[in-house]
């Protein structure tokens, strides 16, 4: 019996893309005129002619072996529409399958198409999709005889000068060899091998991870921890010449004898040597200083939204006010406390905020966590970092601007190290949601510089 592929729709329709001898569209069981120059549409077309392996015909309004999820059978109409369309996103597919009229083509789901096509292409062998062919009966005696002697593939290719079961099967054996040419099949063997392969890494990869962290703050506290200890500790040298000192001016007395049951006399230099040698401090809690509470760094910029006008109000509680409608003069430094659970789960942080770095010392900078700006380069003019793509690598940036309004392509060339965020005109209530990014952005900051503990780097 030939094989159940040689006449299904769409398993010729497969052979015919992998052969690249495409199927054409007809109006009748037969091959339209060779003159005739008029295109016929898949709309008004009745037949699929297929030219490969042999010529044969199939009604386009036939149900294939191609199911939807819903297990709904799709015709050959149907299948063919979106291999013609395979290329197509989504909107063009649909639009496309409308425009030739309600119920002509059924549209495929994005899955489902992808899964034809791939199938289609000879890129994968089965598909929940696609139903299993019925298995051919036994082969007879003689094509069994062919079998053992040539292989299976080869006496079909050379059984297809006989009858007309001979034809049949030899066509089977080319599309299965040329389904075999695309389609690899992968060995056990190979597979065996892939499973004992690992990833080779390096050193640096296994001791600090793919994404490299900047352990510059941990020497810091290494140092004035050093640096304590050698204030506080007492030299070896000056213990011992005290101690001997106390010992040479105390008179010696003479002991009296032991008596059992009674205990010995302390040597009266022992204790005043003893008495001379300074002890260890007990090291007290660490309280928050004032001197390492971190720094926000505002714009001066009048076009800026946020300035030192409103920023308090806005930070504190997540209420924006435009600074054209707030009286002056206004302070040159705000104090705002805020509670960062990741950095101190119970003690509020207290954020220093100005809007110039006019009146820093050198070690503020390492306090500065974020910085607002307008775009305008001019701003980082005194700042440690005067370029700000390097600025924004040390410090968290933001930049605030007006809903609706185009980012500066100026601010967007900074890097990721910039935040942009947008306030509306209208609607107070989306000020909350603002502030709180803010304060997200600056919490996994100051997280990832080492901040903690008691709210001190």
């Amino acid at each position: 019996m030939a094989d159940p592929s040689a006449t299904d729709p769409l398993a010729l329709l497969r052979l015919s893309i992998v052969t690249s001898s495409p199927p054409s569209l007809s109006h009748t069981p037969n091959p339209p005129d060779p003159g005739s120059t008029t295109p016929i549409s898949l709309s008004s077309a009745s037949h699929l002619l297929f030219t490969h392996p042999t010529l044969q015909s199939h009604l386009l309004s036939a149900p294939t072996r191609f199911h939807k999820s819903d297990s709904t059978p799709v015709d050959l109409r149907s299948i063919f529409f979106a291999w013609l369309h395979r290329e197509d996103t989504i909107p063009d597919y649909i639009s496309k399958a409308q425009s030739l009229g309600d119920g002509t083509v059924t549209n495929l789901a994005f899955l489902e198409r992808l899964e034809l096509v791939t199938w289609l292409e000879g890129c994968q062998e089965e598909s929940e999709f696609i139903k299993a062919l019925p298995a051919p009966s036994a082969p007879s005696a003689t094509t069994g005889a062919q079998q053992q002697h040539g292989g299976a593939i080869g006496s079909l290719g050379r059984g297809g000068g006989g009858g007309g079961g001979g034809t049949g099967n030899g066509h089977a054996g080319s599309s299965a060899a040329v389904l075999a040419g695309k389609v690899r099949a992968t060995d056990p063997r190979l597979l065996e091998i892939y499973s004992y392969e690992r990833v080779i890494t390096n050193r640096n990869t296994l001791l600090r991870g793919i994404k490299p962290t900047d352990f510059s703050h941990v020497r810091k506290q290494a140092e004035d921890f050093i640096t304590r200890l050698r204030t506080n500790k007492p030299t070896t040298a000056a213990a011992a010449a005290a101690a001997a000192a106390a010992a040479a001016s105390t008179p010696q007395t003479k002991s009296l004898p032991h008596r059992p049951g009674h205990p010995p006399a302390s040597h009266p230099a022992a204790v005043t040597a003893a008495s001379t040698i300074p002890s260890m401090p007990t090291p007290k809690p660490s309280k928050p200083s004032r001197s390492k509470d971190p720094i926000i760094l505002l714009s001066p910029s009048a076009s800026s939204l946020l300035t030192m006008a409103n920023i308090k109000p806005f930070l504190e509680h997540g209420t924006f006010t435009a600074s054209s409608s707030l009286p002056g003069p206004h302070p040159s430094i705000h104090h705002v406390s805020r509670l960062l659970p990741s950095i101190h789960a119970t003690q509020p942080l207290r954020f220093i905020i100005v809007d110039s770095p006019e009146k820093f010392k050198p070690d503020y900078w390492d306090r500065v966590v974020a910085v607002f700006t307008t775009g305008q380069a001019w701003q980082f003019k005194g700042y440690k970092w005067s370029n700000p793509v390097e600025l924004f690598r040390e410090v968290r940036g933001y930049y605030v601007g007006w809903d609706g309004e185009k980012t500066p392509d100026v601010v967007r060339g900074w890097g990721a190290g910039v935040k942009c965020y947008n306030v509306e005109r209208g609607r107070r209530f989306r000020d909350r949601e603002v502030c709180e990014k803010v304060w997200e952005g600056v919490e996994v900051w100051m997280r990832g510089k080492g901040w903690g503990g008691s709210g001190g780097r």
